[in-house]
Order: C-alpha cells, then sequence, then structure tokens
C-alpha cells in the first residue's frame, strides 16, 4: 500500500482497504483486555483515513 493512488477507482479501493483493516481490528480486540494505548491507535487510524478522505477529495 505504498504506492500513490491518484485515480478515483484506486482511491476507493485503498480506502475500503483500509477501513476493512480498521474493522478486522476491532473485530480482534477483547473489550475487557482493551487499553488506552489501544484506544488511542484505533484513533490515530481513523484520523489518517480521515486525511485520506481529505486528500483524495482535493484530488
Amino acid at each position: 500500500m505504498g504506492n500513490a493512488t491518484y485515480d478515483k477507482d484506486s482511491q476507493l479501493v485503498y480506502l475500503k482497504e483500509r477501513l476493512n483493516m480498521f474493522a478486522e481490528v476491532i473485530d480482534t480486540m477483547e473489550p475487557e483486555q482493551v487499553e488506552l494505548e489501544d484506544i488511542d491507535r484505533l484513533l490515530s487510524m481513523l484520523d489518517e483515513l480521515e486525511l485520506k478522505c481529505e486528500q483524495f477529495k482535493k484530488n
């Protein structure tokens, strides 16, 4: 996923893959064992997704 993504179809595929990765991370978490660092990482992942969405909107 290190390649630049310029066309809209590739951008959509990229975002879907990242969103699926995020969902998988959440699915593997045990609610009783989640720590603050885990929540911080999830928030960071969401921030990265939001940033990509904004970048793709501008292209």
